[in-house]
C-alpha cells in the first residue's frame, strides 16, 4: 500500500511522514523528489520545464520506484509529494493501479496565511520565493481538483503529531 502526503510546500509533508512512518508497522519513507533530484544529475542536462515533475520520465520513474521497492520490502510506502497538476495525479495513479497497489491520498491543508508564516519561519530567505509560488497552485488544485481526489487533513491547527496519528489511524481503521 501507499501512503501518500499531497499539499503545498509548508503544509508539514516531510514532517508528517517521518511521523506516519513510526505509527504504520512495516512501513518506509519513499521521497519521490529523490527520483527528480536524479533527472537533474543527468549530463548534459534534460531540457529545462521549471520543474521535474514536468519531465515525462518522472512519472513513471516514480510508480516503477515505488512498485520495486514494494516488490523486495512489502508492507507500506509514506510518499509526501506535492503533486498539484491533476493529468500527472491520473497519470501516477493508473500506473499504480496497473500494478494492483493501492493507494490512499491523504492532502495536507493549512490556509493561505499559515502556509506562509510556515515557509517564512521554517526556511531560509533564500528559498521562500520557489516554496511561495506554489500557494496560487495549489490553491487552484484544491479548489478545482484537489480536495476531491484524498481525504483532506486540516493542519492549521494541528501539531505533526496530531495530523500523523489521523492519518495512520485511518489508514489501519
Amino acid at each position: 500500500m501507499i501512503v501518500w502526503l499531497n499539499g503545498t510546500h509548508g503544509a508539514g509533508k516531510t514532517t508528517t511522514s517521518a511521523l506516519v512512518q513510526q505509527l504504520i508497522p512495516d512501513s518506509r519513507v519513499f521521497d519521490a523528489e529523490k527520483v527528480g533530484e536524479t533527472l537533474m544529475d543527468i549530463k548534459p542536462e534534460l531540457p529545462w520545464t521549471g520543474n521535474f515533475q514536468h519531465w515525462p520520465p518522472w512519472r513513471p520513474l516514480v510508480v516503477e520506484t515505488a512498485r520495486h521497492v514494494l516488490d523486495y520490502t512489502g508492507g507500506t510506502l509514506v510518499i509526501p509529494m506535492t503533486v498539484l497538476v491533476e493529468e500527472y495525479w491520473r497519470e501516477i495513479g493508473a500506473g499504480l493501479a496497473r500494478h494492483s497497489i493501492p493507494v490512499r491520498h491523504f492532502v495536507l491543508h493549512a490556509d493561505q496565511d499559515t502556509l506562509r508564516g510556515r515557509i517564512e519561519g521554517d526556511s531560509p530567505a533564500g528559498t521562500w520565493g520557489f516554496r511561495l509560488e506554489h500557494l496560487d497552485p495549489y490553491a487552484e488544485a484544491a479548489r478545482t481538483w484537489l480536495h476531491d481526489e484524498a481525504e483532506v487533513v486540516d493542519t492549521t491547527h494541528l501539531t505533526p503529531e496530531q495530523a500523523a496519528l489521523r492519518i495512520a489511524e485511518a489508514v489501519k481503521g
